[in-house]
Protein backbone atom coordinates (compact mmCIF):
# COMPACT_ATOMS: atom_id res chain seq x y z
CA UNK A 1 0.00 0.00 0.00
CA UNK A 2 1.24 3.56 -1.37
CA UNK A 3 2.15 6.32 1.23
CA UNK A 4 -1.21 8.11 -0.51
CA UNK A 5 -3.42 5.18 0.57
CA UNK A 6 -2.72 5.76 3.91
CA UNK A 7 -2.71 9.59 4.20
CA UNK A 8 -6.12 8.98 3.13
CA UNK A 9 -7.05 5.94 5.91
CA UNK A 10 -5.53 9.04 8.53
CA UNK A 11 -7.69 11.42 6.68
CA UNK A 12 -10.97 9.22 7.13
CA UNK A 13 -9.91 8.53 10.41
CA UNK A 14 -9.55 12.31 11.14
CA UNK A 15 -13.13 12.92 9.52
CA UNK A 16 -14.66 10.44 11.33
CA UNK A 17 -13.27 11.74 14.31
CA UNK A 18 -14.18 15.39 13.70
CA UNK A 19 -18.19 14.78 12.69
CA UNK A 20 -17.71 12.14 16.13
CA UNK A 21 -16.99 14.98 18.52
CA UNK A 22 -19.55 17.58 16.68
CA UNK A 23 -22.40 15.25 17.33
CA UNK A 24 -20.80 13.87 20.72
CA UNK A 25 -21.16 10.34 19.40
CA UNK A 26 -19.05 7.82 21.25
CA UNK A 27 -16.29 5.69 19.19
CA UNK A 28 -15.00 2.59 20.45
CA UNK A 29 -11.65 2.40 19.11
CA UNK A 30 -10.57 -1.62 17.98
CA UNK A 31 -7.96 -3.35 16.21
CA UNK A 32 -7.97 -7.22 16.94
CA UNK A 33 -10.85 -6.95 19.30
CA UNK A 34 -8.52 -9.99 21.09
CA UNK A 35 -8.42 -7.65 24.53
CA UNK A 36 -12.07 -6.48 24.17
CA UNK A 37 -13.16 -8.45 27.75
CA UNK A 38 -10.44 -5.98 29.36
CA UNK A 39 -11.70 -2.99 31.36
CA UNK A 40 -15.29 -2.09 32.25
CA UNK A 41 -17.93 -1.56 29.31
CA UNK A 42 -17.30 -1.30 25.91
CA UNK A 43 -19.44 1.53 24.28
CA UNK A 44 -19.89 3.54 20.79
CA UNK A 45 -19.35 2.77 17.56
CA UNK A 46 -16.18 0.92 16.28
CA UNK A 47 -13.73 2.53 14.43
CA UNK A 48 -11.34 -0.39 13.34
CA UNK A 49 -7.71 0.05 13.13
CA UNK A 50 -6.51 -2.58 10.87
CA UNK A 51 -6.16 -0.91 7.60
CA UNK A 52 -3.70 1.43 9.00
CA UNK A 53 -0.92 -1.43 9.30
CA UNK A 54 2.23 -1.83 8.38
CA UNK A 55 5.99 -1.26 9.50
CA UNK A 56 6.89 2.59 8.82
CA UNK A 57 10.85 2.26 9.57
CA UNK A 58 13.20 -0.70 11.65
CA UNK A 59 16.90 0.25 11.98
CA UNK A 60 18.27 -2.89 13.66
CA UNK A 61 21.24 -1.43 14.78
CA UNK A 62 19.39 1.25 16.51
CA UNK A 63 17.18 -0.89 18.60
CA UNK A 64 13.81 1.29 16.99
CA UNK A 65 10.89 -0.32 15.18
CA UNK A 66 8.10 2.27 14.23
CA UNK A 67 4.89 0.79 13.42
CA UNK A 68 1.24 2.39 12.12
CA UNK A 69 -1.23 0.72 15.05
CA UNK A 70 -3.19 -1.63 13.22
CA UNK A 71 0.17 -3.69 13.04
CA UNK A 72 -0.40 -7.08 13.85
CA UNK A 73 2.24 -8.06 16.62
CA UNK A 74 3.01 -11.28 14.86
CA UNK A 75 3.81 -9.55 11.78
CA UNK A 76 6.13 -7.39 14.33
CA UNK A 77 7.50 -10.56 16.30
CA UNK A 78 8.44 -12.16 12.91
CA UNK A 79 10.45 -9.43 11.22
CA UNK A 80 12.57 -8.88 14.74
CA UNK A 81 13.18 -12.40 14.85
CA UNK A 82 14.72 -12.22 11.43
CA UNK A 83 16.94 -9.95 13.33
CA UNK A 84 17.63 -12.08 16.67
CA UNK A 85 15.75 -9.05 18.24
CA UNK A 86 12.29 -8.71 20.67
CA UNK A 87 9.83 -6.91 22.10
CA UNK A 88 11.53 -7.65 25.85
CA UNK A 89 8.44 -6.80 28.11
CA UNK A 90 6.54 -9.90 26.07
CA UNK A 91 3.20 -8.63 25.29
CA UNK A 92 0.09 -11.06 25.83
CA UNK A 93 -0.98 -12.06 22.44
CA UNK A 94 -4.05 -13.37 23.46
CA UNK A 95 -5.20 -14.21 19.78
CA UNK A 96 -3.95 -13.92 16.52
CA UNK A 97 -5.53 -10.64 15.44
CA UNK A 98 -3.49 -9.11 18.50
CA UNK A 99 -2.06 -5.65 16.95
CA UNK A 100 0.93 -3.35 18.38
CA UNK A 101 -1.77 -0.05 19.01
CA UNK A 102 -3.52 -2.34 21.55
CA UNK A 103 -0.35 -3.89 22.82
CA UNK A 104 0.38 -0.31 23.76
CA UNK A 105 -3.20 1.04 24.58
CA UNK A 106 -3.60 -1.97 27.43
CA UNK A 107 0.13 -1.94 28.15
CA UNK A 108 0.18 -5.94 29.04
CA UNK A 109 3.31 -7.71 29.88
CA UNK A 110 4.56 -10.93 30.14
CA UNK A 111 6.66 -12.87 32.12
CA UNK A 112 10.20 -10.58 31.45
CA UNK A 113 8.55 -7.83 32.47
CA UNK A 114 10.27 -7.35 36.27
CA UNK A 115 13.80 -7.85 34.72
CA UNK A 116 13.30 -5.96 31.21
CA UNK A 117 10.66 -3.51 32.07
CA UNK A 118 7.37 -2.60 31.33
CA UNK A 119 5.73 -1.84 28.40
CA UNK A 120 6.03 2.18 28.83
CA UNK A 121 9.74 1.59 29.72
CA UNK A 122 10.02 0.62 25.72
CA UNK A 123 7.81 3.32 24.34
CA UNK A 124 9.84 6.31 22.69
CA UNK A 125 7.47 8.27 20.53
CA UNK A 126 4.05 7.67 18.92
CA UNK A 127 1.75 9.58 16.88
CA UNK A 128 -1.52 10.37 18.28
CA UNK A 129 -5.38 11.81 16.93
CA UNK A 130 -7.34 13.66 19.48
CA UNK A 131 -10.69 14.98 19.62
CA UNK A 132 -10.26 17.44 17.08
CA UNK A 133 -9.15 14.79 14.14
CA UNK A 134 -5.25 16.43 14.69
CA UNK A 135 -2.56 14.11 14.60
CA UNK A 136 0.35 15.36 17.37
CA UNK A 137 3.61 14.05 17.30
CA UNK A 138 5.42 13.00 20.81
CA UNK A 139 8.81 12.02 21.41
CA UNK A 140 10.62 10.41 18.98
CA UNK A 141 12.86 6.96 17.35
CA UNK A 142 15.66 7.64 19.98
CA UNK A 143 16.16 7.38 23.55
CA UNK A 144 17.91 10.93 22.87
CA UNK A 145 15.18 12.85 21.56
CA UNK A 146 12.89 13.14 25.14
CA UNK A 147 10.56 16.25 23.81
CA UNK A 148 7.56 14.73 24.57
CA UNK A 149 8.76 11.52 25.80
CA UNK A 150 6.23 11.19 28.82
CA UNK A 151 3.52 11.95 26.81
CA UNK A 152 3.86 8.99 24.90
CA UNK A 153 4.84 6.79 27.42
CA UNK A 154 1.19 8.00 28.73
CA UNK A 155 -0.40 6.29 26.31
CA UNK A 156 0.68 3.10 27.33
CA UNK A 157 -2.28 2.19 29.56
CA UNK A 158 -4.66 4.74 28.35
CA UNK A 159 -7.23 1.86 26.62
CA UNK A 160 -7.89 4.05 23.95
CA UNK A 161 -9.36 7.00 25.84
CA UNK A 162 -7.20 9.77 25.53
CA UNK A 163 -7.01 9.07 21.48
CA UNK A 164 -6.29 7.26 18.80
CA UNK A 165 -2.98 6.02 19.02
CA UNK A 166 -1.58 6.06 14.90
CA UNK A 167 1.99 5.15 15.11
CA UNK A 168 4.45 4.07 17.83
CA UNK A 169 8.12 3.71 17.91
CA UNK A 170 9.46 0.98 20.26
CA UNK A 171 12.94 0.27 21.74
CA UNK A 172 13.54 -3.45 20.80
CA UNK A 173 16.59 -5.67 22.48
CA UNK A 174 18.65 -8.79 21.55
CA UNK A 175 17.40 -12.03 21.91
CA UNK A 176 19.43 -13.80 25.16
CA UNK A 177 21.96 -15.92 23.82
CA UNK A 178 20.57 -19.02 26.15
CA UNK A 179 17.90 -19.63 28.32
CA UNK A 180 17.22 -22.24 31.03
CA UNK A 181 14.57 -22.89 33.17
CA UNK A 182 14.90 -24.52 36.89
CA UNK A 183 12.52 -25.73 39.33
CA UNK A 184 12.18 -26.29 43.11
CA UNK A 185 9.65 -27.96 45.09
CA UNK A 186 8.92 -24.84 48.20
CA UNK A 187 5.97 -23.44 49.83
CA UNK A 188 4.69 -19.91 49.05
CA UNK A 189 6.65 -17.99 51.77
CA UNK A 190 9.74 -19.84 51.20
CA UNK A 191 9.42 -18.90 47.42
CA UNK A 192 8.87 -15.32 48.19
CA UNK A 193 11.76 -15.07 50.71
CA UNK A 194 14.23 -16.63 48.24
CA UNK A 195 12.98 -14.73 45.21
CA UNK A 196 13.79 -11.85 47.36
CA UNK A 197 17.30 -12.99 48.09
CA UNK A 198 18.30 -13.87 44.62
CA UNK A 199 16.93 -10.17 43.26
CA UNK A 200 19.72 -8.88 45.51
CA UNK A 201 22.46 -10.32 43.51
CA UNK A 202 24.09 -10.50 40.53
CA UNK A 203 21.78 -13.71 38.85
CA UNK A 204 20.68 -13.78 35.42
CA UNK A 205 17.08 -14.61 36.14
CA UNK A 206 14.59 -12.95 33.80
CA UNK A 207 11.12 -14.50 34.88
CA UNK A 208 9.47 -16.14 38.17
CA UNK A 209 6.40 -18.46 38.68
CA UNK A 210 5.21 -19.79 41.54
CA UNK A 211 1.93 -22.08 41.47
CA UNK A 212 1.24 -24.89 43.57
CA UNK A 213 4.40 -25.51 45.71
CA UNK A 214 6.62 -25.23 42.92
CA UNK A 215 9.27 -22.37 42.04
CA UNK A 216 10.06 -22.14 38.40
CA UNK A 217 13.05 -19.38 37.72
CA UNK A 218 14.22 -18.76 34.00
CA UNK A 219 17.98 -17.93 33.42
CA UNK A 220 18.47 -15.63 30.35
CA UNK A 221 21.68 -14.23 29.15
CA UNK A 222 25.34 -15.28 28.22
CA UNK A 223 26.10 -19.02 28.37
CA UNK A 224 28.65 -18.77 31.03
CA UNK A 225 26.76 -16.96 33.18
CA UNK A 226 23.66 -19.07 32.70
CA UNK A 227 25.80 -22.17 33.48
CA UNK A 228 27.08 -20.52 37.00
CA UNK A 229 23.52 -19.25 38.18
CA UNK A 230 22.39 -22.98 37.33
CA UNK A 231 24.78 -24.56 39.27
CA UNK A 232 24.81 -21.89 42.06
CA UNK A 233 20.83 -22.90 42.45
CA UNK A 234 20.36 -26.01 41.95
CA UNK A 235 16.78 -27.14 41.12
CA UNK A 236 15.63 -29.62 38.61
CA UNK A 237 15.98 -28.22 34.72
CA UNK A 238 12.68 -27.67 33.27
CA UNK A 239 13.20 -29.62 29.61
CA UNK A 240 10.01 -27.63 27.82
CA UNK A 241 10.37 -24.11 29.30
CA UNK A 242 9.82 -22.57 25.91
CA UNK A 243 5.78 -23.83 25.97
CA UNK A 244 5.67 -23.19 29.84
CA UNK A 245 6.61 -19.46 29.68
CA UNK A 246 4.88 -18.67 26.21
CA UNK A 247 1.47 -19.97 28.28
CA UNK A 248 2.09 -17.32 31.16
CA UNK A 249 2.54 -15.08 28.98
CA UNK A 250 -1.08 -15.74 26.93
CA UNK A 251 -2.63 -17.18 29.41
CA UNK A 252 -3.39 -20.15 28.15
CA UNK A 253 -1.88 -22.25 31.66
CA UNK A 254 -4.89 -23.97 33.35
CA UNK A 255 -4.42 -21.70 36.29
CA UNK A 256 -6.15 -19.09 33.76
CA UNK A 257 -8.90 -21.36 33.00
CA UNK A 258 -12.36 -20.59 34.82
CA UNK A 259 -13.49 -18.68 37.61
CA UNK A 260 -12.81 -14.63 38.00
CA UNK A 261 -9.42 -13.41 37.81
CA UNK A 262 -7.74 -10.96 39.88
CA UNK A 263 -4.50 -9.64 38.98
CA UNK A 264 -2.98 -8.17 42.41
CA UNK A 265 0.11 -5.86 42.37
CA UNK A 266 2.42 -5.35 45.16
CA UNK A 267 5.79 -4.58 46.56
CA UNK A 268 8.43 -7.29 45.59
CA UNK A 269 9.01 -8.32 49.33
CA UNK A 270 5.39 -8.39 50.52
CA UNK A 271 4.84 -11.29 51.96
CA UNK A 272 2.00 -14.16 51.47
CA UNK A 273 -1.62 -12.51 50.77
CA UNK A 274 -3.90 -14.96 51.91
CA UNK A 275 -7.02 -14.66 50.09
CA UNK A 276 -9.87 -17.26 49.57
CA UNK A 277 -8.88 -18.90 46.18
CA UNK A 278 -5.89 -20.10 44.31
CA UNK A 279 -2.97 -17.99 43.45
CA UNK A 280 -0.34 -17.55 41.05
CA UNK A 281 2.66 -15.32 41.32
CA UNK A 282 4.84 -13.57 38.73
CA UNK A 283 7.73 -10.84 38.51
CA UNK A 284 9.42 -11.93 41.40
CA UNK A 285 6.26 -11.21 43.74
CA UNK A 286 5.59 -8.31 42.24
CA UNK A 287 2.37 -9.97 40.30
CA UNK A 288 -0.13 -12.46 41.65
CA UNK A 289 -2.99 -13.60 40.20
CA UNK A 290 -6.03 -14.98 42.03
CA UNK A 291 -8.52 -17.21 40.67
CA UNK A 292 -12.01 -16.92 42.75
CA UNK A 293 -15.25 -18.99 41.36
CA UNK A 294 -17.07 -16.15 41.43
CA UNK A 295 -17.05 -11.69 42.52
CA UNK A 296 -19.57 -9.73 44.36
CA UNK A 297 -19.41 -6.50 46.13
CA UNK A 298 -18.20 -7.56 49.21
CA UNK A 299 -15.92 -9.91 48.39
CA UNK A 300 -14.33 -7.50 45.78
CA UNK A 301 -14.19 -4.82 48.68
CA UNK A 302 -12.35 -7.35 50.59
CA UNK A 303 -9.44 -8.27 48.21
CA UNK A 304 -9.19 -4.58 47.88
CA UNK A 305 -8.44 -3.57 51.49
CA UNK A 306 -6.11 -6.58 51.89
CA UNK A 307 -3.96 -5.78 49.34
CA UNK A 308 -3.98 -2.20 50.20
CA UNK A 309 -2.96 -2.99 53.38
CA UNK A 310 0.43 -4.80 51.82
CA UNK A 311 0.61 -1.90 49.39
CA UNK A 312 -0.58 -2.82 46.49
CA UNK A 313 -4.36 -2.47 44.25
CA UNK A 314 -5.97 -4.85 42.68
CA UNK A 315 -7.68 -5.08 38.99
CA UNK A 316 -10.52 -7.63 38.05
CA UNK A 317 -9.02 -8.79 35.25
CA UNK A 318 -11.27 -11.01 33.30
CA UNK A 319 -14.61 -12.48 34.33
CA UNK A 320 -16.38 -11.79 37.40
CA UNK A 321 -19.34 -9.24 37.88
CA UNK A 322 -17.58 -6.03 36.12
CA UNK A 323 -20.41 -3.93 38.28
CA UNK A 324 -17.56 -3.96 41.15
CA UNK A 325 -15.08 -1.95 39.53
CA UNK A 326 -12.29 -3.22 37.28
CA UNK A 327 -9.58 -1.20 38.28
CA UNK A 328 -8.72 -0.16 41.48
CA UNK A 329 -10.56 3.09 42.62
CA UNK A 330 -8.08 6.50 42.29
CA UNK A 331 -7.20 8.42 44.59
CA UNK A 332 -9.05 11.96 44.10
CA UNK A 333 -5.35 14.08 43.24
CA UNK A 334 -5.02 11.03 40.68
CA UNK A 335 -8.19 11.49 39.13
CA UNK A 336 -8.27 15.11 39.51
CA UNK A 337 -5.37 14.05 36.52
CA UNK A 338 -7.15 12.09 34.70
CA UNK A 339 -9.76 14.19 34.16
CA UNK A 340 -7.66 16.80 32.93
CA UNK A 341 -5.21 14.96 30.29
CA UNK A 342 -8.89 13.68 29.52
CA UNK A 343 -10.22 17.21 29.07
CA UNK A 344 -7.14 17.88 27.05
CA UNK A 345 -7.08 14.91 24.26
CA UNK A 346 -10.80 14.07 24.23
CA UNK A 347 -12.56 17.12 25.23
CA UNK A 348 -16.11 15.89 23.85
CA UNK A 349 -15.49 12.66 25.67
CA UNK A 350 -15.88 10.39 22.92
CA UNK A 351 -13.46 7.84 22.93
CA UNK A 352 -13.94 4.82 24.65
CA UNK A 353 -16.25 6.53 27.12
CA UNK A 354 -16.24 4.14 30.13
CA UNK A 355 -13.50 1.92 29.29
CA UNK A 356 -11.48 2.47 32.51
CA UNK A 357 -13.56 4.39 35.51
Amino acid sequence: MTNVSYSHIAAQFSERIRVATDAGTPLRLRGGGTKDWYGQSLDGEVLDTRAYSGVVSYEPTELVITARCGTPLAEIEALLAQHHQMLAFEPPRHGAASTIGGVVASALSGPRRASAGAVRDFVLGAVLMDGHGEALRFGGQVMKNVAGYDVSRLLAGSLGTLGLILEVSLKVLPVPLREASLRFEMSEIDALRHLNEWAGQPLPISASCWHQGVLTLRLSGAEAAVEAAQRKLGGAPLPDDAAFWTSLRDQTHSHFNGGALWRLSVPPAASAIILRGEQLIEWGGAQRWLKVESTDAEQAASIRRTVAAAGGHATLFRGGDKSVGVFHPLAPAVAKIHERLKQSFDPAGIFNPGRMY
